[in-house]
């Protein structure tokens, strides 16, 4: 089986391995304790508090480690907004910041705090400059990711810290893809991060709170981890955190090299071999690991599961694959095709050869797949079209994406040059897919209209 999602959980690292099952020895006493072995366990936190703290590039008095990258997003944003509620409570995020980012946001709006999010460019990158006009004289915090989880863009982190930085504002970066690579560069205030996006342990995350930055920890006081982390240390987890991100760091230069030449070679051969597919994310700034793309026509759930059969553990950002049925959010703000996204994380240990095979793999699967979606179907199964000539109605209400995308392809040439296709879904990956079919295609998306049922996207055929 090759494992392909090292972006939702890099396989635990065999130096964090050796450092866990060593610290469960040594490491078991509270910390807080003056004996022999609170002593020694203090010891250990305190090495594993300076290698990370080295790792980030910041002091180890400004580092405290939570019980999970989650953890200290929402430790981190709740106290730098407490901290600087003198000066006001507005909060600034990116559209496609990580769900624990977002999701902290949603929190702070119900709460009445005023917050903007700062769209994306269909690479999935923000504008420095956007960042500068959304600031405002009662903005408390920003927060900007290092690098997108899903499709690999790097972020300016270092302009818009530059920027932030200038106007009086702290800056919250989420590291958590991109800290095992290299330290975040600019001006930043503060830091979070988890470890098993490294190959450390699960349950251990990093929040750096730069010296001079407005601080107040939300919650009961507690004296651990200077009172920004409650409970007690999981000594032998963040031992092993600290250690294997030092061992990931030590061989990053070699293993980016080695991984960027095996994702550039899925990025240019995947359009080649498959027709009809977007590969998102920005080309050049970009995690070395990480490549996305969409096939249109796809159901993306059974793409993921006829992968699976096939030997490959991979992830997908596509609405038919997720609980809640909506798009990727990254996706939505991108512009971008949702339906059949595939993305691919490499770990560093990846063998070429497990590559050549998925690309290999790939054209017959998604092949496959597509012609299932698109086989004869029975007349009550059929969405339904109305209408010939220069405009016809495509009834795919009650159908999920791909279907309306499907049935929008069988059509398009039934009317001439000109002429338009209303399709009427109510699925909410269709105002996300049908744009992205017609930027693909080369054809007009109009727009979406109001309809009885669900909604009217507009297409016009110029081509």
């Amino acid at each position: 089986m090759a494992y392909f999602d090292a972006a939702s959980a890099a396989p635990l690292h065999p130096v964090a391995r050796q450092a866990l099952l060593a610290s469960l020895d040594e490491g078991w006493a509270d910390p807080a304790r003056l004996y022999r072995e609170g002593r020694r366990a203090r010891m250990l936190l305190d090495a594993a508090r300076e290698a990370a703290a080295e790792a980030v590039g910041c002091r180890p008095d400004e580092l405290v480690f939570t019980p999970s990258g989650t953890r200290a997003v929402h430790s981190g944003i709740a106290g730098a907004l407490a901290g600087r509620r003198r000066v006001g409570r507005h909060l600034i995020v990116s559209a496609v910041e990580h769900s624990s980012v977002l999701h902290s946001a949603e929190v702070h709006r119900a709460d009445g705090g005023p917050v903007t999010e700062v769209a994306v460019d269909r690479a999935g990158a923000v504008s420095p400059s956007s960042y500068a006009e959304a600031l405002r004289p009662d903005t408390a915090l920003a927060c900007l990711q290092s690098a997108n989880h899903e499709v690999g863009t790097a972020q300016p982190v270092a302009e818009v810290a530059g920027i932030c930085r200038a106007a009086g504002v702290p800056l919250l970066v989420d590291a958590a893809q991109s800290l095992a690579w290299a330290p975040v560069e600019g001006d930043w205030s503060l830091l979070t991060a988890s470890a098993h996006k490294w190959g450390g342990p699960s349950g251990v995350g990093l929040l750096v709170v730069r010296k001079g930055v407005r601080f107040a920890p939300q919650g009961p006081a507690d004296e651990r981890e200077s009172g920004r982390a409650a409970g007690f240390e999981n000594l032998p987890a963040i031992v092993a955190a600290a250690a294997s991100l030092r061992a990931v760091r030590a061989r990053a230069a070699e293993d980016a090299a080695r991984l960027r030449e095996l994702t550039e070679r899925i990025r240019a051969r995947v359009p080649r071999l498959v027709p009809e597919v977007e590969v998102v994310g920005d080309p050049e700034r970009r995690l070395p690991g990480i490549v996305t793309f969409s096939c249109l026509y796809v159901d993306g759930e059974t793409l993921l599961h006829e992968l699976d059969r096939a030997g490959f553990s991979v992830s997908s950002g596509s609405s038919c694959t997720s609980s809640t049925l909506t798009p990727s959010h990254v996706l939505r703000a991108m512009g971008v095709l949702s339906e059949g996204n595939i993305r691919v994380s490499l770990p560093p240990e990846t063998a070429e050869e497990d590559v050549e095979r998925f690309l290999s793999v790939l054209p017959g699967v998604v092949a496959g797949v597509r012609e299932k979606l698109g086989a004869p179907v029975s007349a009550a199964g059929a969405a339904a079209v109305e209408g010939r000539g220069d405009a016809l109605v495509v009834d795919a209400v009650g159908r999920r994406c791909p279907i309306p995308v499907i049935e929008l392809a069988k059509v398009i040439g039934d009317v001439p040059v000109g002429g338009t296709v209303r399709v009427l879904a109510d699925d909410e990956a269709a105002r996300l897919d049908i744009p992205a079919w017609c930027e693909m295609r080369g054809q007009e998306y109009v727009g979406e209209e109001p309809a009885d049922r669900g909604s009217a996207y507009v297409v016009r055929r110029v081509s």
